[in-house]
Parts: C-alpha cells; structure tokens; sequence
C-alpha cells in the first residue's frame, strides 16, 4: 500500500506532532476497538475472540521486527517485560546502561542493586566502548526518547559480542519507523502505543534463545500454559515451550486496537513510514536552519517554543527543556509548514 493512500485512513486533527507522546489510531484499529467495547457493554462478545486479536498482533510484530513469533512474549508496558528480565539476572551482575535514559529501561535495573547487581552509566556516545569483560549486560533505547538520537546499533552489538555481554533494547521509539532487526539482539522490548499506533496497555517483546535460559517466567498464569485452555486449575506446572512462557494475560481490548494498527503498518512497509517520517523531519530541521539527522523526532531548544506552537493549535511536547517534534505516516508537509510559520521560521 502507498503511504499516501493509506494517509485517508487516520483521522487525525491538523498539527499533531506528538507520536513520541502517543501515536494516533487508524480507522480499522478504532472501529474494532468500538465495536468490541459494544460487544463487552451488553454482554454479546466472547473473550475467546477478543483474545484472537493477542496472537495476531504478535504476529504481526514478528514479521516487523524480522523474528521468530515463538520468540514474542507479550506484555503491559515496557517496564514490565523489562522487569522480568532485571530480576532474573544474577547476583553482582554487571548492567551498563546510557546515563541518559528514559525510566522504563533504568529503573528496573536499578531496583536489583539492593541484591548486588550493579549498574554503571555513561555517556551514550561512550556506550559501545566502555563494554567490557565483567559486562554481563547493556541496556539501551534504539531511539532516544527526549533527543531522538538513533543508537549506534553496530558498534553496541559488535562490543557485546565481543566479550559476551547480553543486548536489551527498549525500541518504543523506533518500532513503526525505524527498521530493525531483532535477531541482532537478545531482547527487543516496545510499547505499542506510541509508534504502533496501539491502545495503551500492549507491549512486546523478543527473547532470544540466550536470554530464555536465565529468564525465569514470574508473573506466569493460565495465559502463559503450553494450552491456555488446559491452564486454568491445579498444578502441574505446564508452561509454553516458546515465548509465550513469558507472557502476561493480556488486557482484550488494548489487543482488538493493536492487531489492526500492525496489520496496517505491515501493508504501507516500515522503509516507506521511515523515509515519510525522517523527510518530514528533515524538512521542519531545514527550516529551522538546524543539520539534517535520521530520526524521526527532532529536539531543538526554541525561546517559547510551546506556547507558540499551542497558540497555532499544533501540538508537540518538551522534553528535557528543549521542544520535541515528531512526525509519523499521518502527518504531512502541511503540518511541518504550519509549525515552521508558528515558531517564525523561514522555511528554505
């Protein structure tokens, strides 16, 4: 599908250039998330069907992502599937993480100090090179969230390679745009509900066979059982074999939204969102007079940059004091101009 055809199928407000806040639905994805909310408020609806949409959307991540689906465990937010990795690393473990970093992939490794792992942080351009021996694991956004700096993936997977250490990246700013390659990485961790276009409350992520080994299933239930209709009562224990192991019972009606949102992203082609966005991007930088990059947020500190965007109706956010603007497939040359016109800038 070309992106600008499936452009009619959002129908989203003039100037919203905030998806790193939350990304907005497309028209299949709302309809099948009204339509199942009707079904639950008069009691007409199956959670069995509702449930469906969980194994579609995993699915269709894989095939985003380029995984295995018996690799995609699902989940409620990052935090969480960060979590559960966090805590099955042993004691005195060593995790590195950038010392800028959004707190979904920092706390939860900083919560296990108490039991003697230890955290170290630098500066993400030094990330790659202070891995080393006693590295048992780096930890890293492929985007990040408040710069949109894109992570230098080769030379972080490269070092890790090299002495052993284990990769887990928190991809909810990139999964949507940017095209990866999950296989490079021993978890890649997303919340849906920002690029993804999905209901809050979704979340992946990949595991490789590595990680599987030392990840121990905590917060499994009858969801997480080899056949979940078989999984309801009593013991033995009887997890899945695959991923699925890992999962949490999913929240139906965040899933009904996230299975149509994926399915669409599947047919546009993540290449084509990326080059829409990143051009768009682009655009808004050169008419800033800012370098051009190759990300799809641009952070840029602009005196009253938010009021003079919100007196034009266009919504962006501020992140770390600097103006955050992010474009995705529903945004068009427009909305950037528009921005460029709120801020005074002269577009070249």
């Amino acid at each position: 599908m070309l992106l600008y055809e499936a452009q009619s199928l959002w129908d989203a407000s003039p100037g919203w250039l905030d998806t790193a806040s939350y990304g907005l639905p497309p028209r299949p994805a709302w309809e099948a998330l009204q339509e199942a909310l009707a079904e639950w408020r008069c009691g007409q609806g199956t959670w069995e069907h509702w449930s469906l949409s969980t194994e579609a959307a995993r699915a269709s991540f894989a095939r985003l992502v380029r995984a295995n689906p018996t690799t995609v465990a699902i989940g409620s937010a990052t935090s969480e599937l960060i979590g559960l990795i966090a805590a099955s690393l042993a004691n005195h473990a060593r995790v590195l993480v950038p010392e800028v970093e959004f707190t979904s992939n920092l706390f939860p490794w900083l919560v296990q100090a108490q039991r003697g792992v230890e955290i170290r942080t630098v500066p993400t351009a030094r990330l790659a090179e202070s891995i080393d021996g006693r590295t048992t694991l780096v930890a890293f956004s492929a985007v990040q969230s408040a710069t949109g700096e894109v992570a230098d993936f080769d030379a972080i997977t490269d070092a890790a390679r090299h002495h052993g250490a284990l990769t887990v990246v928190d991809a909810t700013q990139a999964c949507g745009w940017l095209p990866l390659d999950a296989s490079r990485f021993d978890a890649v961790v997303c919340g849906a509900y920002k690029w993804l276009m999905a209901p809050r409350g979704s979340a992946f992520a990949t595991i490789s066979g590595r990680l599987a080994e030392i990840v121990q299933p905590l917060n499994a239930g009858w969801y997480a059982g080899e056949d979940v209709h078989d999984s309801y009562y009593g013991p033995p224990l009887r997890l899945a074999t695959s991923a699925r192991r890992f999962d949490v019972s999913p929240a139906w009606f965040s899933w009904v939204g996230t299975a149509p949102a994926l399915a669409l992203l599947e047919d546009i082609g993540i290449q084509q969102i990326h080059d829409h966005n990143v051009g768009l991007a682009n655009r808004f930088c050169a008419g800033l007079g800012l370098p051009t990059t190759d990300s799809a947020i641009v952070s840029c500190s602009i005196e009253r940059a938010a009021e003079r965007l919100g007196r034009a109706g266009i919504r962006a956010t501020t992140r770390a004091g600097r103006l955050r603007a992010s474009f995705h497939l529903y945004n068009t040359a427009a909305d950037v101009d528009a921005a460029l016109d709120a801020l005074g800038a002269l577009r070249r």
